[in-house]
């Protein structure tokens, strides 16, 4: 009998690290969909899906007119406890991809950074109501702060 209960306690422990063992990055599946912000300067656009249980990925582009200007290919992330924000655009970091580290989740925001990176260091998503985000990155640009911020809505019929 104390053999039979021993075996359910383990396989139920395990059941139970096994549901939470992407619970980091499931902080982050509000960021499923597209979002938008369209100005006078052009149109940004940031897609997110799932593509797994430890993988969103995405794309983040900025228009103006039919002229792309700006393209990054992003995905989040996790291995082990680690979650990963990494950014590939084209002609930055000789195509190769940036890595920032989770460094403060909740519900409604997640904090990314990588001091070693020449800019952004950080970068923050701040969910704004069920329909609206903002995105920010800052750091030291040539020595002096700077930071940038991307208000988003999010499209319910893309």
């Amino acid at each position: 009998m104390k053999k039979a209960f021993l075996i359910i306690a383990v396989i139920s422990i395990y059941s139970c690290k096994k549901e939470n063992r992407y619970d980091k990055i499931n902080n982050a599946s509000w960021v499923v969909g597209r979002w938008e912000n369209a100005s006078r300067a052009g149109l940004l656009v940031e897609t997110w899906k799932k593509q797994d249980d430890s993988t969103y990925i995405g794309s983040s582009a900025f228009m103006v007119g039919n002229e792309t200007k700006f393209f990054e290919k992003i995905k989040l992330e996790q291995h082990d406890t680690i979650v990963t924000y990494t950014a590939t655009v084209k002609d930055q970091n000789n195509g190769e991809p940036v890595s920032f580290n989770l460094t403060s989740a909740t519900k409604t925001q997640l904090v990314f950074e990588n001091p070693g990176h020449d800019f952004p260091q950080k970068i923050i998503y701040n969910l704004v109501g069920n329909d609206s985000l903002i995105a920010e990155i800052s750091g030291a640009e040539n020595g002096q702060p700077k930071t940038e911020t991307f208000r988003m809505k999010k499209q319910l019929n893309p």
